[in-house]
């Protein structure tokens, strides 16, 4: 089994009297797909966080790559290739669809902001900005401005940007909600192949998208994992039943 990429182990987090997580650990390894899901409330939206750098949890720790990335604030981590997808505030609505990608693969470079006209004719931007772009099904759309994006395309402007990171794993959170039928469908496919690129932390109240994606699922209830396992072990496990997926044991 090959070690994985991110480690949570025995994460706690309280705000006052309420523990938003308790006691958590999970990993994520490569090459697959680890859902997370769980009741409104019950900590997922605080975990990722946690694993992003934006709230430091009270007790435990996170190892992503062997190394321990607990001191290490959002934008640290997200240069040692842990992206964070689907954040509004990661895309800039004035900017077109070429010049937010741009910005990313400038981002990952580490150069200094020169956008516009200097950058916009320097294809070491250009070029992997396109290939993203196509990758992330946007071709032909680039001189769209993100603010007229339609929901389904937002997305996939989200995953070009998060790609143009050279990311080492993906957290994913609720990248279906708002779509219809069809969108969540082309998003699912989307995905599954996505994983080939880093596995992914998917937090996801769509359950046909969950149980169609996941190679594992852990389920988060009052800030606890109550179960971690594939598909058909967690459909099959009592107190996933009763707790989450309103069924009798």
């Amino acid at each position: 089994m090959s070690e994985p990429i991110l480690t949570l182990s025995h994460l706690s987090k309280s705000f006052g009297a309420l523990k938003a997580t308790d006691d958590v650990s999970l990993d994520l390894r490569p090459g697959e797909i680890h859902a997370l899901i769980g009741p409104n409330g019950a900590g997922k939206s605080t975990l990722i966080k946690e694993i992003a750098g934006e709230i430091r949890p009270d007790s435990g720790s996170i190892t992503f790559e062997g190394q321990a990335i607990d001191t290490l604030g959002p934008a640290e981590r997200a240069r040692l290739g842990l992206a964070r997808s689907f954040q509004v505030s990661s895309v800039i609505p004035g900017f077109n669809v070429l010049q937010n990608v741009m910005l990313a693969v400038q981002g990952a470079s580490g150069a200094t902001f020169r956008f516009f006209r200097p950058a916009l004719s320097d294809r070491t931007l250009t070029d992997p900005a396109l290939f993203h772009i196509h990758h992330a099904g946007l071709g032909g759309r680039e001189a769209v401005a993100a603010s007229d994006l339609a929901h389904g395309e937002r997305r996939r402007l989200e995953i070009a940007m998060a790609l143009a990171m050279r990311p080492r794993a993906f957290l994913l959170d609720e990248p279906m909600a708002g779509m219809g039928t069809e969108g969540a469908r082309d998003l699912t496919a989307m995905l599954a192949d996505l994983k080939a690129e880093a596995p992914i932390l998917l937090v996801e109240h769509d359950m046909d998208a969950v149980f169609a994606l996941a190679d594992r699922i852990s389920v988060l209830v009052y800030g606890r994992v109550i179960a971690t396992g594939t598909v058909e072990e967690i459909r099959s496990n009592p107190d996933v039943r009763r707790s989450y997926l309103g069924e009798e044991a």
